[in-house]
């Protein structure tokens, strides 16, 4: 079947009872079993440990990543945990992508360093950095493209080709494109991580993760840790997740056009210093980005006149595009990382991965592309 196909079917059965065209929200804490003998005949007994709607959630997001199978989680956060509780243990180093999102490095530097895990947090972008980094004690490798929010792309192909013959797993963080765009297992990943919450979503209505893995022994890894750890994804948000997953390919591609048209508009904008999206030809890694992936995704970022003061002063005079620190939803959304969601991170760190005082992070939704565009020139107007 094809992509849209699976996005709205894939997982999905009619409730045997009613007849009910969507999987039934399973909301109950236990299942009852029918004797001893047979308990746990229908597969579930408790639903930390399994639930029939967040199976149906994962049966989809695993079909439509090419896995084996996935497992779906709390957070994305939660999502990330799970694969660093399954693959490393203490005395163990793992390689991180110098520029990922906040909530990682804030998980490795001050969680899991402190029960004696070592990360190098690596430019991944560098193949020769990535096989620098590697060691005899490395048991991960967690690549983040792109990354979050400077939009640094890896080649996972490149980064699978070292990792793979070292029998090391390598995990891609792939919620900014989708399998709909890039498909990490087709390029030799082993393990994709997404926060739902973002682009499955969609609508801003549930935080969520998933791991989709590529060989059973993975899968049972970090399904182990998502029982627990208790770190499950609750039935109602499957089932808003389910819902919101059918839409999927078309949110993409829309969002995706009009995120090419607010990067032109801002690339000719005199008070713009600098733009950032993958679809444009300046982009540093627009080559890569173009032959690793089939689209350029949703997001971007860019620097204004004045540094912080001239962002600061542009998002509080929008009105289309909302403060907000999420992102992939189909709302405009418009966030300052750098106190906002990498604000966790040590300023020289930050700064030495290009995450500057002045980066304005866009996340363009659905929004009629013209609206969008007016909004941010009345405001650029402004300074």
């Amino acid at each position: 079947m094809g992509f849209r196909t699976d996005q709205i079917h894939a997982g999905a059965t009619p409730d045997p009872v009613s007849g009910a065209i969507l999987t039934p929200i399973h909301q109950s804490t236990t299942f009852v079993q029918p004797s001893v003998d047979d308990y746990m005949e229908t597969g579930y007994s408790y639903s930390r440990s399994g639930n029939p709607t967040v199976t149906a959630l994962q049966a989809r997001i695993a079909k439509l990543e090419g896995g084996i199978g996935s497992a779906a989680f709390a957070t994305g956060m939660a999502a990330t945990n799970a694969v660093f509780m399954a693959l490393v243990n203490s005395g163990d180093h793992a390689v991180v992508s110098d520029v990922a999102y906040g909530g990682t490095y804030r998980l490795a530097t001050k969680v899991f360093a402190r029960f004696g895990v070592d990360f190098t947090f690596a430019d991944t972008s560098d193949l020769d950095a990535v096989r620098a980094a590697v060691n005899e004690r490395t048991r991960l490798v967690f690549t983040e493209t792109p990354a979050n929010p400077t939009l640094k792309y890896t080649d996972i192909a490149g980064v699978s080709e070292i990792t793979a013959p070292l029998g090391i797993p390598h995990a891609v963080d792939n919620t900014f494109l989708t399998p709909y765009y890039q498909r990490p297992l087709e390029l030799g990943a082993d393990l994709v991580v997404h926060s739902t919450t973002k682009y499955f979503d969609g609508h801003n209505a549930t935080v969520g993760g998933a791991v989709v893995c590529r060989a059973e022994a993975l899968l049972e890894a970090v399904a182990f840790v998502q029982n627990a750890a208790g770190l499950i994804m609750s039935p109602m948000v499957a089932w808003l997740t389910l819902q919101g997953s059918k839409t999927l390919s078309e949110r993409m591609e829309r969002q995706s056009a009009n995120a090419m048209a607010v990067a032109e508009f801002l690339d000719d904008h005199p008070k713009v210093t600098r733009v950032s999206y993958p679809g444009l030809a300046s982009f540093p890694q627009h080559e890569l980005a173009t032959k690793q992936a089939s689209g350029y995704g949703a997001m971007g970022w860019f620097e204004v006149e004045g540094g912080v003061e001239g962002g600061k002063s542009l998002m509080g005079s929008l009105r289309v595009w909302i403060l907000a620190e999420n992102l992939g939803s189909v709302e405009s959304l418009i966030t300052h990382p750098a106190t906002m969601t990498h604000a966790d991170m040590e300023k020289p760190e930050r700064l030495r991965v290009g995450i500057t005082d002045g980066l304005v992070r866009i996340s363009v939704g659905l929004e009629d592309v013209e609206d969008l565009i007016e909004d941010l020139a009345q405001g650029l107007d402004l300074l």
